[in-house]
């Protein structure tokens, strides 16, 4: 990917933004300018008047790296890249008006004219996003250090809100987007909002290629079972991504924030990874302190990709600041109280006072040295160059056993986090014994590269893939006991596909632990757990992780069994099939394929229906018609006395007027499956 892709800036070339199709991937473009009057001021906002005020104030807020925890930097320009995430509030007041204002709008598009129509459209377009429940926020933040100023200095953000978690997107296109808008101005944002409108819908999962300029961002985006179910998004899932093995491909993505630098960020702490791995799929509260935006985000990020293919329903919040709305309800937790599931991402060293009685602390990065302005690197994958600060691999060797390593571990806690005032040091404090033993195997395969970037990085892709893969394997195997309850059946030979399939069976925790301590938790996890595993399994049960996720994955089998079953009806020969039922079996039959028929053509009707409704249907009424074909007179004359019914074996698919037999004529419609017949 070029730093510099070509971008035209005469008029004739642009490309001419689009709002409504922007938002499938961006809600808006922001920036930020810090005022040494007025503190963080949005000074453009594109689309206008797509946020409330309290989201301005937290987006403006998010924006800029703690002044308290930043070292000073005297280099003349200074960029880094990082990103925050934080819920939106219902209820609030609108920049443009409130929200029941704009529902009113929406009642009176038709009568609105055609030029009105498509501003009403973007501001219902706006109040679906903004019925989501988290918003991300990608920042490249610039500090230009200039004695002429005052304060020696000046610093700007660009930022891009977006719903999804497309780091893998937004980190690459602001390596394009923030220099070209210190080159060019607000241009720049009316150029990548032009292009971004031209981008096809996000497909989760999948390799997307996305142009930009002269550039192309090829770049894969998390899998549809890893993102949250919220208003307005609705992904299609199929059974393979709750499957209990392994991907047979694994650079396909198989959870959010697939593209982190693990190996990077926790290369001093690689043995507690599986103490995180843990606290992380238990749902306990976490608090991750790194001396810059970039290091923290990345911690974060790495965190949440451990439980991969899990869906993450913990709280977490790559750079947390003390201006956050839930900052002052966290801060009043006393010592005894319950902290919420969550991971926050700080780099301000007061939140160690402040949320003191956190359980789990977590300190990752180092110091940054002083250094210019960022290098852009040539990639096409979407991935940040691992020179940028908090991207790429600290220089550390990797720590092995010594006393002196086992002396200095025994003073970090009994000092306490409250060491890190004085200095910055990679460290867990927490009193949760794991169960999961850490792999040596898995460690001992890591390649230490020595000081040199170029093979740093490399070798950073190897040690991440590793790691990854096996953290994909140990939650894969944690979770396949649950499979027989997500296992969809088909019927079997010589049965009727048109009886309802059987329900999945129920799920009681009790008797799930009951029957899993008899029958052990397999080879695998065998030799990395303890005897205690059984507690990890109790305490995941209970933890905010599991609820969600097993729902997401029932919902998913259900709808594979119905398509199952209905793949069976479509290839079912019915002539052979009542040949061998006798006669009460073929009046069931013959209800069974009717209410499936009534049941496609409510679908077709409601705009619902999938691609094959249309030949489901055709096949439904032959078979419906085969199946009266055999009943006996007396039989097919009380069926016909229904006109719904007489009309569908009549052979009309849309029956309104249906006149039968010594009856006057009848509106006939289509009724649910449930109408007396």
């Amino acid at each position: 990917m070029s730093r510099s892709p070509s971008f035209s800036v005469k008029s004739e070339l642009s490309v001419k933004a689009d709002p409504d199709a922007m938002q499938r991937w961006v809600l808006a473009f922001c920036i930020i300018r810090f005022d040494l009057e007025q503190g963080q001021l949005i000074e453009e906002c594109y689309p206008p008047c797509c946020l409330t005020q309290e989201e301005e104030l937290e987006v403006a807020f998010s924006s800029f790296p703690d002044s308290v925890s930043q070292h000073q930097n005297r280099s003349s320009i200074h960029d880094c890249i990082f990103f925050f995430r934080f819920q939106r509030h219902k209820h609030s007041k609108q920049g443009n008006g409130t929200s029941s204002e704009i529902s009113e709008i929406d009642d009176k598009e038709t009568s609105s004219t055609p030029e009105e129509v498509k501003s009403i459209r973007r501001s219902r377009s706006m109040d679906i996003s903004r019925s989501l429940k988290y918003l991300y926020g990608y920042v490249f933040n610039r500090q230009r250090h200039d004695e002429r100023l005052k304060r020696g200095g000046e610093q700007k953000s660009v930022v891009i809100l977006s719903h999804g978690p497309y780091s893998s997107v937004f980190r690459p296109l602001l390596q394009i987007m923030g220099p070209l808008y210190f080159d060019i101005g607000r241009k720049a944002i009316e150029h990548i909002a032009g292009y971004v409108s031209l981008w096809p819908s996000p497909v989760p999962g999948k390799l997307m290629e996305l142009p930009i300029g002269n550039a192309m961002l090829k770049v894969s985006l998390p899998p549809a079972h890893s993102l949250p179910l919220e208003s307005g998004i609705s992904y299609e899932e199929s059974a393979s991504s709750m499957a209990p093995f392994l991907p047979s491909n694994p650079s396909v993505p198989q959870g959010l924030f697939h593209d982190s630098d693990i190996f990077g960020t926790f290369r001093g702490l690689l043995l507690q990874l599986w103490l995180l791995w843990e606290l992380l799929l238990i749902g306990e509260p976490i608090l991750i302190i790194a001396p810059t935006p970039p290091q923290c985000c990345e911690a974060v990020a790495s965190l949440v990709s451990l439980v991969a293919p899990l869906l993450c329903s913990v709280d977490f919040r790559p750079y947390f600041t003390i201006h956050d709305p839930d900052f002052a309800q966290l801060n009043a937790l006393q010592e005894g109280d319950k902290y919420p599931p969550m991971v926050l991402g700080v780099t301000n060293l007061f939140f160690l006072k402040a949320l003191r009685y956190i359980p789990h602390i977590v300190s990752v990065g180092s110091p940054a040295p002083s250094s210019s302005r960022v290098t852009i690197a040539s990639r096409s994958t979407g991935r940040i160059p691992g020179k940028q600060e908090g991207f790429g691999l600290q220089q550390l060797s990797l720590k092995k056993f010594s006393p002196s390593s086992l002396f200095n571990a025994v003073k970090l806690r009994r000092d306490g986090p409250l060491c890190l005032m004085t200095e910055h040091k990679e460290a867990i404090w927490s009193t949760y014994v794991a169960t999961t033993k850490p792999d040596t195997s898995i460690l001992n395969r890591l390649i230490d590269a020595g000081m040199s970037p170029r093979v740093e990085e490399s070798m950073s892709v190897v040690n991440n893939e590793i790691l990854r893969r096996h953290f994909l394997e140990l939650t894969t195997n944690f979770l396949a006991p649950f499979g027989p309850y997500f296992r969809a059946t088909t019927p079997s030979e010589g049965s009727s596909p048109y009886t309802d399939p059987p329900p999945l069976p129920p799920f009681n925790a009790d008797d799930f632990l009951m029957s899993l301590s008899a029958r052990g938790v397999g080879k695998f996890l065998s030799k990395r757990m303890r005897s205690n595993w059984l507690d990890l399994y109790r305490r995941f049960l209970k933890g905010p992780n599991f609820l969600p996720w097993f729902q997401r994955r029932l919902a998913i089998a259900e709808n594979e069994q119905h398509r199952l079953w209905r793949q069976a009806r479509m290839k079912t020969d019915i002539h052979l099939l009542i040949t061998k039922m006798p006669e009460l079996e073929i009046v069931d039959c013959f209800n069974a394929i009717e209410r499936h028929l009534l049941q496609e053509m409510q679908l077709q009707q409601s705009g619902r229906a999938i691609s094959d409704s249309a030949a489901m249907c055709q096949k439904l009424k032959g078979d419906l018609q085969a199946v009266f074909n055999v009943l006996p007179n007396d039989m097919q004359q009380l069926l016909l006395l229904n006109p719904q019914r007489a009309a569908l074996l009549q052979g009309s698919s849309s029956p309104e007027l249906t006149k039968l037999p010594g009856r006057p004529s009848i509106q006939v419609g289509v009724v649910s499956s449930n109408s007396p017949r």
